[in-house]
């Protein structure tokens, strides 16, 4: 077994490259690396220069279109704020099942805040920050609020 301990590089077919540079720089803020117009890519930085890296390939506008899900590691603060900053770019903040929602959700059996949204091409984009807390399984996906609250009280 190899050991893994992070993601380094992913990658995602855009279609219209310039657009999403625009998402990826302006709106979530990452530092553009490298571009390269023959090839119809763009490279960016996530967490600084050598940390991971994010491939933005152009695949045009033909019928065949593939979503992904990209989970981003964020600060809590960042994740809790990120719902008035998204809305505030003309992104709309989802929950877990893809509704608008104005709070991230927690995962409990991690347990992580979660934060999801959609990039101009409909990738699902995620933000997540793992808790301190212990794991709660049988809380199962819990509003930030509700969990906030049942940890307070210390029951399920």
């Amino acid at each position: 077994m190899i050991p893994l301990r992070d993601l380094f590089e992913t990658h995602l077919t855009v279609e219209d490259l310039q657009r999403s540079m625009t998402f990826y720089g302006d709106v979530l803020g990452l530092e553009l690396a490298q571009v390269f117009p023959e090839r119809r890519v763009a490279f960016y930085w996530i967490g600084g220069r050598g940390n991971s890296m994010l491939g933005l390939w152009e695949a045009g506008s033909g019928p065949q279109k593939m979503n992904l899900h990209l989970a981003f590691k964020s600060d809590l603060t960042d994740l809790l704020n990120a719902p008035a900053r998204l809305r505030a770019s003309g992104v709309v903040p989802l929950g877990f099942s893809g509704e608008p929602s104005d709070e991230p959700v927690v995962l409990a059996w991690m347990p992580a805040a979660s934060l999801y949204f959609r990039d101009p091409d409909g990738n699902m984009l995620e933000l997540l920050a793992m808790l301190p807390d212990p794991p709660r399984p049988e809380l199962g996906i819990v509003g930030w609020n509700r969990w906030i609250q049942l940890r307070e009280s210390g029951r399920s």
